[in-house]
C-alpha cells in the first residue's frame, strides 16, 4: 500500500480549492486499491480553500522539533494544523502498512525535497514539509510527483 497526496489523485483539497489531473497513474493506484489518498492539511482541520502557508525558520523536521513554525500569508500561525495533519497521516500509513509515500513537492506539508522559504516570494529552498518529515522519521520511503517513477512499481491487479 502507498500513501499519495490526495491532490495528486485529483481530489479538490488544495489551498486553492482544486486538485491536479496531471497524474492519471496515481489516480489509478488509488482506484485500484493500491494507494490511500491523504491530505494532511484537511486531516489537520484546515478548510478548502484556505490561505497559503509556508514554513518559517527551517523545514518540516524543524517544525516537528519546535524550531520552526508554519504561517499563512497573513501571518496567522497554523503550526498546530500542520502537526495534527502530519500525525494523522502517519496513523493512516501505519494502519494500512504503507512503506512509501508519493507527496506533493513544494508543499509545507508534503514537500519531500523542496519547500518555499517562508517569505511568500516564491523562493524555493531545500527541505521537506511536516508530513514528509514525520513519515521519513517513521522509516517510510518518501518521494514526490517529480520522481516517484524511480521508486514505485505499478502492478496491475
Amino acid at each position: 500500500m502507498l500513501i499519495i497526496s490526495a491532490c495528486l489523485a485529483g481530489e479538490t483539497c488544495r489551498y486553492t480549492g482544486d486538485g491536479f489531473n496531471d497524474y492519471p497513474e496515481l489516480r489509478w493506484l488509488v482506484e485500484s486499491g493500491q494507494a490511500m489518498p491523504v491530505c494532511p492539511e484537511v486531516l489537520g482541520g484546515a478548510p478548502v480553500p484556505r490561505d497559503p502557508c509556508e514554513i518559517r525558520g527551517g523545514d518540516g523536521f524543524d517544525v516537528l522539533d519546535g524550531r520552526a513554525r508554519v504561517y499563512t500569508n497573513h501571518g496567522e500561525d497554523k503550526t498546530n494544523v500542520f502537526l495534527t495533519g502530519a500525525r494523522e497521516v502517519l496513523g493512516v500509513a501505519r494502519q494500512y502498512g504503507a512503506r512509501t509515500a508519493v507527496l506533493k513537492e513544494r508543499s509545507p506539508s508534503c514537500g519531500s525535497s523542496l519547500i518555499y522559504d517562508g517569505s511568500f516570494s516564491g523562493k524555493r529552498v531545500p527541505g521537506c514539509g511536516c508530513t514528509a518529515a514525520i513519515l521519513v522519521r517513521a522509516g517510510l520511503n518518501v518521494c514526490s510527483e517529480e520522481n516517484y517513477w524511480q521508486k514505485v512499481c505499478f502492478v496491475k491487479k
